[in-house]
């Protein structure tokens, strides 16, 4: 298995590229931009679908043989105002232009047509609490299961406070036996508020033969392929990621870690 904690390229331009093959995995793929207004990033989406998310910044974009005009409105991810999302399907192409500086996150998976171009976001969207106490955390649902948009395509976001844990109690979805459990692989691009701190995030399965933590720094990307993965914001920084599932099901149901249970 690849390396599951991948850093940025760099602060400028396609920072992230991670693609099913240097995954070692199917179905997700993730890319991210940082532009400079002015500047402008295009690509083909071939075979696979993509929503591009406009974690922060505005962009004109033109995809699918359309003009969709500028897109996005928060200028700080942790404004926590829901997202500027575009879906477009497979057989197609995206082009951005900035507009301000900007940051837009490419989430892919396997297409299969079914699906036509559309905005997404921000109307529909809403900051959504989940969990109580210190597992309290705070959700944009995207494209999720309830919001039929994609082929295979599952896209989140989550704010986790101060203090808090996420991804939490710890769960895995890494076997294909629906309505139990359903196999969905999965990226975490994580944002740290303030921009100099770190979170935790944990990969384990039962029994052992993957088990890592790792420190996530303000930009870094976590590569979940199988296992329980909670995340956690130590006292004093807030953390954010954007989620990218995908599988042979578009459904996420997941098996709880057995310490979580009783």
């Amino acid at each position: 298995m690849a390396d599951l904690l991948r850093k940025p390229f760099g602060s400028h331009g396609k920072v992230h590229d991670i693609s099913p093959l240097s995954a070692g995995w199917r179905y997700v793929g993730f890319g991210l931009y940082h532009l400079r207004a002015g500047e402008e990033a295009a690509e083909q989406t071939g075979d696979r679908e993509i929503i591009l998310v406009m974690v922060q910044g505005k962009a004109a974009i033109t995809a699918a043989d359309r003009d969709w005009g500028i897109l996005g409105q928060r200028m700080d991810v942790f404004e926590k105002t829901p997202p500027h999302c575009l879906y477009v399907p497979n057989g197609s192409s995206w082009q951005v232009r900035a507009e301000t500086d900007c940051v837009v996150a490419v989430c892919s998976a396997p297409g299969r047509g079914g699906h036509p171009a559309r905005r997404i976001g921000p109307e529909g969207i809403t900051l959504t609490q989940r969990g109580e106490g210190s597992n309290t955390r705070w959700i944009n649902n995207i494209a999720m299961e309830a919001e039929d948009f994609c082929d295979s395509l599952l896209v989140t976001e989550v704010f986790t406070p101060s203090g808090n844990w996420s991804s939490y109690p710890s769960h895995r979805h890494d076997e294909d036996d629906f309505p139990r459990i359903t196999y969905l692989e999965e990226t975490y691009y994580h944002r740290i508020n303030p921009g100099r701190g770190w979170g935790l995030q944990r990969v384990y399965t039962d029994d052992g033969t993957l088990d890592e933590a790792m420190a996530v720094r303000d930009g870094d990307v976590v590569l979940v392929p199988r296992g329980h993965h909670p995340c956690g914001a130590p006292h004093g920084f807030e953390l954010y990621y954007l989620n990218v599932m995908a599988g042979p099901l578009r459904k996420w149901r997941f098996v709880a870690a057995p310490e979580m249970e009783g």
